[in-house]
């Protein structure tokens, strides 16, 4: 019989499980005895891609935490340019408990998916044309244990918050670069998205406090970039019925009279304000079945794929096989929706793929999944091992404003779930002095969005659109996100 994995992703059903004290030291003796520390390998090929990789793909564990209690699974890809002079980007990833690993191979990755060719049990992976590696090294983590392959030694090291996650991704970065000093001079940016507006301030300002009280590795911290940040959770929110507004789903006579019975507060609502509720119960009406992230796309039809809450419950072997018996069935021509992740779910957990990825196998029984629920954010709600304790980054852009830096903040002008509407407000609130007024920027002499630029002693930012982008720009607008992407690291106007 094969031997139970030693470690366990937490997920909403077996959160609360109690442990038996003697099991758990002898997994605990078999970890020390197993000898499992910071790893790295390089990748040669994958499956799905046919030959070699032409690109540098390195993947690798790095423990962080007490007594390394946390281990974080990473890739890094070599720029394509000169990697040892290019910019240095560490990517965090949606979240909090979203795999990097789909940014990997659907979004700004070397790799990307070939949808209308591949199927469940023959994926196809090809060269992304808008590779994000022509402008710079990018560093992709899985975090926080849970994500993707990264998991923790024990139980208790799962339970985390934004500060604590804030303080392992300081770590894990300067362990990184001591494992890899060819990089130290590069300059580096920090950037990520959607949750990861609330994390990327937050660790940007440990780095500068570091690096000023001496702490090695100096790092050479350049800026940072967001797309679609969550950043202040009661003024995004609120945002949301003013976005919806002005594109036309909500008429005029409701959004006035949800502005003037809710006095513009839609979040923390007091239930006896039956005006209130009254109207919202309107606009929810209105805007239930749009799809929030991407408002012209249709709400994505999963019924006949893998659903997440399916895997959760599956051994690997189970879902091998189902997904056979699934193929092996007369089937129409699988119509892919934009953001579906069931390719990748069932890719990353096939045992030649980890074998590639350089998983290791006393971990085979970890399911890895596109976002862990016990993990994930949601308005509203608190996560079963993820405490949201830090409500607004405001304040951390504010006092970046006093440092050396350079931001880019961007966002895709059809996402509900952080409008550009809330980013403006925020960004207006930090009191910097506008240097260039709202302006269209231009790919291929279209019209590719709108940008403004502020400034305030030695920082400055970017603020910019993407006309017809969703809440993961790439996924929308690849061609635009990466133009945009290159001309901002070069130091060059939009």
């Amino acid at each position: 019989m094969k031997p139970q994995s030693q470690y366990y992703h937490l997920q909403p059903k077996n959160h609360v499980k109690k442990i038996n004290n003697l099991v758990f030291f002898g997994v605990f003796l078999l970890v020390i005895s197993s000898g499992v520390i910071e790893s790295q390998s390089i990748v040669k090929t994958l499956p799905g891609f046919v030959g070699d990789l032409p690109f540098t793909l390195e993947t690798g564990y790095i423990g962080v935490g007490e007594s390394n209690d946390v281990q974080w699974f990473y890739y890094f890809v070599e720029s394509e340019g000169n990697p040892e002079k290019d910019p240095l980007m560490l990517w965090l990833t949606a979240g909090p408990g979203c795999s990097a690993l789909t940014t990997l191979v659907s979004e700004t990755g070397p790799i990307i998916f070939n949808k209308a060719n591949s199927t469940l049990e023959k994926p196809i992976l090809e060269i992304n044309h808008d590779r994000w590696i022509q402008a710079a090294n990018i560093l992709y983590l899985d975090q926080p244990a849970g994500a993707g392959f990264s998991y923790a030694k024990t139980p208790e090291a799962y339970t985390t918050n934004d500060t604590l996650s804030t303080m392992q991704i300081y770590d894990f970065l300067k362990k990184w670069l001591v494992d890899h000093p060819k990089f130290l001079n590069n300059p580096f940016y920090l950037g990520g998205d959607s949750y990861n507006g609330i994390l990327v301030p937050m660790v940007l300002q440990e780095i500068y406090n570091g690096n000023e009280v001496g702490e090695e590795p100096q790092i050479k911290i350049k800026g940072y970039m967001l797309g679609n940040p969550l950043t202040d959770r009661r003024g995004d929110y609120n945002s949301r019925i003013t976005f919806a507004h002005r594109v036309a789903l909500l008429s005029d006579m409701i959004y006035e009279s949800a502005e003037e019975n809710c006095h513009g507060e839609f979040l923390n609502v007091d239930p006896k304000n039956s005006l209130c509720m009254h109207d919202l119960q309107i606009v929810y009406k209105c805007i239930e079945r749009i799809n929030k992230k991407y408002i012209l796309d249709p709400v994505c039809d999963t019924s006949n794929t893998f659903k997440n809450s399916h895997l959760l419950r599956r051994g690997l072997s189970s879902l091998n096989k189902t997904a056979m018996n699934m193929l092996l069935l007369p089937q129409v021509k699988r119509q892919w929706c934009r953001g579906d992740n069931t390719l990748s779910t069932v890719w990353a957990n096939r045992k030649d793929v980890r074998k590639a990825l350089r998983i290791n196998e006393e971990y085979d029984e970890i399911k890895w999944v596109p976002c862990n629920e016990s993990l994930t954010f949601d308005y509203g709600k608190e996560a079963i091992s993820y405490t949201n304790n830090v409500l607004s980054s405001v304040a951390y852009h504010k006092q970046l404003t006093y440092k050396n830096c350079r931001a880019l903040i961007y966002s895709g002008d059809h996402d509900m779930v952080v409008p550009y509407v809330g980013t403006l407000n925020w960004i207006e609130s930090i009191n910097l002095i506008l240097t260039n007024d709202w302006r269209p920027w231009f790919v291929d002499k279209q019209v590719a969005g709108y940008t403004m630029k502020y400034s305030t002693r030695n920082y400055n930012l970017t603020f910019a659109t993407i006309k017809g982008g969703g809440h993961i720009t790439s996924l929308y607008k690849p061609k635009e996100s990466l133009s945009m992407v290159i001309r901002w690291l070069s130091d060059n106007a939009l």
